[in-house]
């Protein structure tokens, strides 16, 4: 890991730490400290990443990217620790290849299909898998690059 990866994946979780709604600017918005609590990960892993200090462990990047509503492979890639190539996304049959990043996630079908699930079972599939899904899909704010 070079300084000049720490400071794209710093700025990257930034970003989305702003747009999350963790007020990080002022000295007593708290922003980092919720964010720790929420994470469930010591504040001064936030300040260490946020002052360019040193990359969270995989476990705090882990529990950062759940509250940041991210997938840990693209908290793992952005952060350099890993290739795409590393962390390969399931393809369905005939289906159009996508990219880290890209800000769409697979519907159950696509999930069912690139699992192999037996097209006689895949209603039963989804229906117990949905009820994993969150409730609102729309909490998560679309980022600029998204």
């Amino acid at each position: 890991m070079t300084a000049s990866d720490l400071e794209q994946f710093a700025a990257w979780v930034e970003e989305l730490i702003r747009r999350r709604g963790f007020d990080i600017d002022s000295p007593r918005g708290g922003g980092k400290s919720r964010l720790a609590d929420e994470a469930g990960v010591h504040r001064a892993a936030i300040t260490r990443l946020l002052q360019r200090q040193s990359m969270p462990d995989l476990e705090t990047t882990r529990r950062l990217a759940h509250v940041l509503d991210v997938p840990v492979r693209d908290m793992l890639i952005r952060s350099g620790r890993l290739t795409e190539d590393d962390l390969p996304l399931p393809q369905a049959a005939g289906a159009p290849s996508r990219t880290a990043g890209e800000g769409r996630r697979l519907t159950l079908e696509e999930a069912a299909a690139g699992l192999g699930v037996p097209p006689e079972q895949r209603e039963m599939f989804m229906k117990v898998a949905g009820q994993f899904l969150p409730a609102a899909p729309e909490r998560r704010t679309p980022l600029a690059k998204e």
